[in-house]
């Protein structure tokens, strides 16, 4: 299956997919040493985005989540890729500043974790 999107940061990338219904804060809710998902009460507390594409609708929470990500970036652990419903503006300067490739205006829905998801700047190709 593939869709169309909108470029947020370009770049091509294929990985196991990550999804959630719930906005992802990326300061406070995520750990910056390990990527795990510390927000308590997510449906994805405990897990690791290190490699994996994350889905997720939108980002909330401080501005500081752009740094976040750049700093998971620069450990090593960062997502490899983000699709979202509606990216924001903390994770849109987050994927850009920390080159990780990021389409918006998918309908997630399509897309569930463990799937194959290649983004190749605005198009994603799902593979189940």
């Amino acid at each position: 299956m593939e869709l169309k999107g909108r470029i947020i940061s370009k770049g091509v990338v294929e990985a196991e997919a990550l999804t959630t219904t719930q906005p992802i804060s990326f300061y406070g809710g995520v750990d910056p040493e390990t990527s795990e998902i510390l927000e308590k009460g997510h449906e994805l507390q405990g897990k690791s985005i290190k490699g994996k594409i994350l889905v997720f609708p939108t980002g909330k929470g401080s501005t500081v989540g752009s740094y976040t990500l750049y700093r998971l970036k620069k450990g090593g652990v960062a997502p490899a890729g983000i699709i979202n419903s509606e990216c924001e503006t903390v994770v849109a300067v987050g994927a850009i500043i920390s080159e990780i490739p990021c389409v918006d205006k998918i309908d997630i829905s399509k897309i569930l974790s463990g799937d194959t998801v290649r983004i190749e700047n605005d198009v994603v190709t799902i593979k189940k």
